[in-house]
Parts: structure tokens; sequence; C-alpha cells
């Protein structure tokens, strides 16, 4: 039997703490004195899911709350009306209505409902996804657009159980295999194009400037990082002429070769690149001297 808790037009305490009766520890405030708020929850066997109402306030997860929370699940998130902004680690989701994204909820992560915003929140046991997808980690805030027919299809599924909320234990456990199968294919096998497929290829160019320092810098690492698939990054640089590795090689050299151009006499070459993602200083020397023509000291030479 489902069970319905009701905070209509309730006040910002009543209702933060119905998100957290509902869906676990959140912390929130308020972006301005228009703050508005409503929460309905239905629990029938296995199947959790809440519709919030939320304008002008800030829902957010540290890792304070994480810990005092159950995080096996994650936040399978629909959007009915308005707009909303989903934050997670790297990513970050700008939902209209029609969208989904998913947010895992054993990480921290930040909600921002700007105006009048509507929304279901549908609690996925983590399994579900990520034991048959065994591809590495689920993509969290990324948007999964309206336009999909998947999408489209999950939201048909969620407002049926919604409007017909009597279900027995096996139809709960079905019905979360079936959202289960019809995200997969958007979440491993999605492949941006057009106007979406330039902000990914642009997201992923600011991620690697950001992280190109760091040893674990790798095609894999971005893909995962950004929520694509490693093909659709693949592609998406291939459109520019690139190769995913091979920018990020170049772009190390462009950095170092600045970076060397400003150096004091004293610094050792090896120093410098190890800084900058070259462990084997022999490669470093050979990879400079075939992308500008000279070896990194007669740069820094002719520089000084």
């Amino acid at each position: 039997m489902a069970v319905t808790v009701q905070a209509r037009s309730a006040g910002f305490d009543e209702w933060l703490q119905s998100i957290n009766a509902a869906c676990g520890r959140f912390r929130a405030t308020t972006l301005g004195p228009a703050f508005s708020g409503a929460m309905q929850a239905y629990h029938t066997h296995a199947l959790r899911l809440s519709i919030v109402d939320a304008a002008q306030t800030r829902l957010y997860r540290t890792r304070r709350e994480v810990a005092q929370s159950n995080g096996g699940y994650f936040f399978t998130v629909f959007q009915l009306r308005g707009s909303a902004l989903m934050e997670q680690g790297e990513r970050q989701a700008c939902l209209s209505a029609g969208d989904m994204t998913l947010i895992d909820a054993g990480r921290p992560s930040n909600f921002l409902f700007q105006h009048d915003s509507q929304q279901i929140s549908l609690l996925l046991p983590r399994h579900y996804l990520e034991e048959p997808a065994r591809r590495g980690k689920v993509p969290c805030a990324v948007r999964l657009d309206a336009g999909s027919s998947l999408v489209r299809f999950n939201h048909q599924l969620v407002r049926g159980y919604i409007d017909s909320p009597m279900l027995g234990a096996e139809e709960s456990e079905a019905m979360l295999n079936a959202l289960a199968s019809l995200l997969r294919p958007l979440l491993v096998g999605g492949e941006a194009t057009g106007e979406e497929g330039e902000r990914g290829f642009n997201q992923a160019l600011r991620f690697i400037d950001r992280h190109i320092q760091s040893e674990r810098l790798r095609p894999e690492w971005v893909a995962e990082e950004i929520g694509m698939s490693l093909r659709t990054l693949y592609r998406l640089f291939a459109r520019h002429g690139l190769v995913v590795a091979q920018y990020i090689k170049q772009r190390r050299l462009e950095l170092c070769a600045q970076a060397l151009r400003h150096a004091p006499a004293w610094q050792k070459l090896s120093h410098l690149s190890d800084d900058w993602g070259f462990r084997d200083h022999s490669h470093f020397s050979t990879a400079f001297k075939t992308h500008f023509g000279i070896s990194p000291s007669e740069y820094r030479k002719r520089y000084q």
C-alpha cells in the first residue's frame, strides 16, 4: 500500500524536515524572501519517490550529511516544471521540464532552485545500474534530454505509478528493473550531437586544463568525470581533427614551454617537466623537440 506524506505550502523548516524524512539528510538555505516549498512522498515496497516543489532555495549535502544517510542508491530526478541546477563533483546539469539526471546519494551534491520548480526524485538502489553496466562509475549530474524517447518512456513509467500507486512487492521490483533498463543505454551508450556535443567538447577542454598537471589525466578519466562514454569523447575530438591523448600531450608541452619562458636559470628542466606531467625527462626532451623544433634547453636560452 502506498504511504503518502504531504507538506503542501510548507514553511522552510517543515519543508526541509520532509525532505530529510523521505530522501536522507540534506541542508538548505533560502535564496530570497520568495521561498516556497511542497512535498509529497510515496513508498510502496521497494519503490520510494517524492514530488518536490521548490523556489528560491539551495538544497545540498556535504560529506557530513552523506555520512548520516544511506548512500546505497541514486536520486533519479525527473524535472516536471520549471528549471533546476543539479551539481555533483565536476559536473552540472541544468534541467528543464522533461529532462532527467542521476545524482549519487553517496557523494556530496548541490541543487539550486531559483524559480518555481517541480521534480520527481526516485531512489534507485545502485546495484540496479552498477552491476549490469560494469563499465566504471555511473555518470551523474549529466542532463538526459527530454527529446530522447528513452527519457520520455521513463517519465511515463513513473507518472503511471503515481497515478496508480497500489503495486505489490514483485511489481515494485519489476518497475525498478524497467527504469534501470531504460537508463543504461542513456548512460553508457548515449552520444552527444550538435550544440550539446559542442558543449561536451568545451567541457572536456576545461576539465583537461584544470587537471593538466595530474598524473591521472587520461582519456578514460576525462570521459568518466564529465559524464560521457569514452567512444563519444573520442568522436567529439575527432570532429575537430584531434586525438584526445595527443591533445593532452600537446597542451602539456605548450604550457611547459610557457613556463620555460619565465623560469629562472637555476630551475632544473627535469623539475619543470615533472610539474607538467612528464615523468620521463628523455621522453619529454624528445617530445618537446619534435613539437617545437628545438630542445627545451635551447628554447629557454632563446627566450632568456
